[in-house]
């Protein structure tokens, strides 16, 4: 038994044999099977390719459909073999490492350009054969005109034997002579189609130049046309053909008589929409798809002068949780439920719901009044979603969230909208979900400014656009500067310095801020060492190092900071680095192991935030922390004499609390001399604030400890 090929080629290979094998029977070829194979091998090439390509072509699939049509695949069944063959096999063979979705999607799309070229390719030809039976047929007017003309036999074999069909009429529009084919088209009984006239066949979908031109014919204003007609058959139902109309003349050159050639293209038409339909809707909820949903805004935004749209962006809070404890196919007829609560929330004109993919909907309406009607369809989509959706057995709590987006029509790109619309769903999710948000402009700007952020925010590290300021760490007993705070900035090229608060949150989502760290503790320890050699008259100083609670469970933390240390030649008692309170509420040994590790080799572990994470206090003696940072919350009454006593009272006790554990205190938010005192007075061991110092370049450190030191 043999392997299954290995190779691209091989796969190729397979994938124009088995297409060979389903079009063979129905062609009309000389060629056996394996040389017929051997012609689709370049053809299935160049699907290929284009199925794999960066951009997608359309213009490959209408080759190949052209091709087909080159290598004598005329019968229909030939066109609905390769398709039914690339459909079921292109991915399957040529795919390679591409997303299956993403694939079957621009499969598709071949098989739609297919379908196109091969229709254009079998007209064309269909027109040649035409233009040959017109020739042979202006040729033989005599048929008509002059009973004894020497090509009446020629004329009669043309006629009769045909594929397409042929019907001749008098200028009045009387049927006078149809072939067989013509009769075949229209039901196969040619009482019905002989004798009628041309003008009782008229058809709503008519476009408006046909009548118009037929009337140019037969007044003999032009030599023929060549349009696409429907007509009803007898039995109600549409024949579609592509209709070439000429006008014979008699041996004088006056009007005489008119050639219709009828080519029926009513299943290649059937096969189109077919394809367009899959093409532009959903294939799990059947709503419109993103294709089809980016064509209608685009319309509705292109409207003219008065008219408006309004677009609700709706997403499933909680889906995956659905999908994750359920199954797939438990979510995929959740999402099925939706899509149907959703299509009766929208049917009123200019309204549509598409499904944009995963568990993300639009709902689109158009016209003058979309103020009202948006937030109307908004509120009728979040009724749809109150009543419980029985799934397998379960009866599933379903709940969204929704960005609403509304304004006049040719003021904004679809893709604008739809960003706007995006963000600010995101925002009510944020906001707990289940309710609708409309859009703010502002709120947009800073989402897509966070957003920008965060997409610079890998490569701002290499180009060293962050620095570090340092605020100075006072002993509040002394006044000596004792230490500092580093500070990490961002010097961002379009938006200026940045504070930690603008991308911190950003680097802690994306997972930067492990390497950014490690990097403000090198830069941080480095500047200690600095500050150690260059002013070691002015006492030792001690550089404060703030970690996110991302770093602390990162495993390479405590083997970062030795390295650090004793790459720099930094004693560990130089280092004291800060946990914010509200990141070690809770926390178990093994988060704590890392910490404790720091603490012993005698690194000093602040707690920051004191009093904001309503932690236990009786906690604090499982902690390896040595020192506690006073929130600042708790001080700024005292900037004023007096201070409020129940404020004074509190930290006392907490200052009391802390030196028992022996803890020692730091403030934050200092500004004022009468609040230094108060706290000096309190017991407070070391504080820091703009009552010192702004923070800054560590020269100013330099400067202020150097003072210390000679004052």
């Amino acid at each position: 038994m043999s392997a299954e090929p290995d190779g691209p080629e091989d796969r190729l290979r397979r994938f124009a044999t088995i297409w060979s094998r389903a079009v063979f029977p129905v062609t009309s070829t000389s060629s056996t099977r394996p040389e017929f194979g051997e012609q689709l091998l370049p053809l299935a090439r160049r699907l290929s390719e284009a199925l794999r390509a960066r951009t997608f072509d359309a213009e490959e699939g209408r080759a190949v459909g052209a091709a087909l049509v080159d290598a004598h695949c005329t019968d229909p069944e030939a066109l609905s073999h390769s398709l039914d063959c690339v459909d079921a096999y292109l991915v399957l063979y040529c795919g390679g490492d591409g997303a299956p979705e993403d694939l079957r999607a621009r499969s598709a799309r071949l098989q739609h350009a297919m379908a196109a070229g091969y229709a254009q390719a079998l007209r064309e030809r269909t027109l040649a054969e035409q233009e040959s039976i017109s020739a042979a047929a202006l040729t033989a007017q005599g048929v008509v005109a002059q009973a004894l003309h020497a090509s009446e036999a020629r004329f009669r074999a043309v006629f009769e034997g045909a594929a397409i069909g042929i019907g001749i009429a008098d200028l009045a529009g009387n049927i006078l002579q149809v072939n067989g084919a013509l009769v075949r088209m229209f039901g196969g009984a040619e009482q019905l189609v002989r004798g009628r006239n041309v003008m009782e066949w008229t058809h709503p979908e008519d476009a408006p130049q046909v009548w118009k031109l037929y009337e140019e014919l037969v007044c003999g204003e032009r030599e023929h046309y060549h349009v696409e007609k429907a007509f009803y058959r007898p039995d109600g139902t549409v024949l579609w053909t592509n209709l070439t109309v000429s006008l014979l003349r008699d041996a004088d050159g006056n009007p005489e008589y008119q050639l219709a050639l009828m080519e029926d293209t009513t299943e290649r038409r059937l096969l189109n929409l077919r394809l367009r339909y899959e093409a532009t809707h959903d294939a799990l909820t059947g709503l419109p798809n993103r294709t089809l949903f980016f064509e209608r805004l685009e319309k509705a935004l292109g409207a003219g002068e008065g008219q408006r749209f309004g677009l609700c962006y709706l997403d499933l809070d909680g889906f995956k949780t659905i999908n994750d404890s359920l199954g797939h196919a438990a979510g995929d007829r959740l999402l099925v439920e939706v899509a149907d609560r959703l299509q009766a929330c929208a049917t009123a004109p200019g309204e549509m719901v598409a499904r944009l993919g995963g568990d993300e909907f639009v709902a689109l309406t158009t016209g003058p009044d979309t103020e009202r009607e948006v937030d109307e369809l908004a509120a009728r989509i979040m009724n749809a979603l109150v009543a419980p959706i029985m799934v397998d057995g379960r009866e599933l709590t379903v709940r969204g969230s929704i960005g609403i987006v509304e304004g006049p029509a040719g003021e904004r790109s679809p893709a604008e909208v739809l960003r706007s619309a995006d963000i600010t769903m995101y925002r009510a999710k944020s906001a707990g979900g289940n309710r609708f948000e409309l859009a703010d402009p502002e709120a947009d700007a800073r989402a897509i400014t966070r957003h920008g952020l965060t997409t610079s925010l890998p490569t701002a590290l290499d180009r060293g656009e962050f620095f570090i300021e340092y605020q100075p760490l006072v002993h509040l007993g002394d006044g000596s500067v004792r230490g500092a705070e580093a500070l990490v900035r961002w010097l961002h090229p379009q938006h200026g310095v940045l504070g930690p608060d603008r991308f911190i949150p950003l680097a802690e989502h994306t997972g930067l801020i492990v390497p950014l760290g490690r990097w403000v503790l090198e830069q941080s320890v480095r500047q200690a060492r600095q500050w150690r050699d260059r002013h070691s008259d002015a006492g030792p100083l001690r550089i404060n190092v703030n970690l996110s609670p991302c770093q602390l469970t990162h495993p390479g933390l405590v083997q970062d900071t030795v390295d650090i240390l004793e790459r720099m030649g930094v004693a560990p008692d130089a280092l004291c680095l800060e946990v914010t309170e509200s990141a070690l509420i809770g926390a178990d040994d093994d988060l704590l192991k890392p910490l404790r590790r720091l603490a012993e080799m005698g690194v000093d572990i602040a707690l920051d935030d004191f009093g904001t994470g309503y932690s236990n206090l009786a906690n604090l003696r499982r902690l390896p922390v040595s020192v506690l940072k006073l929130d600042r919350s708790f001080t700024q009454s005292m900037q004023q004499f007096p201070a409020d006593p129940v404020d004074l009272k509190i930290v006392e006790g907490i200052v009391s609390l802390a030196h028992s554990l022996n803890l020692a205190v730091t403030v934050e938010g200092v500004e004022t001399g009468a609040q230094a005192e108060q706290l000096r007075i309190l017991g407070c061991d070391t504080a820091q604030g703009w009552y010192y110092a702004r923070p800054g370049p560590p020269e100013r450190l330099h400067e202020l400890a150097l003072v210390d030191a000679t004052g």
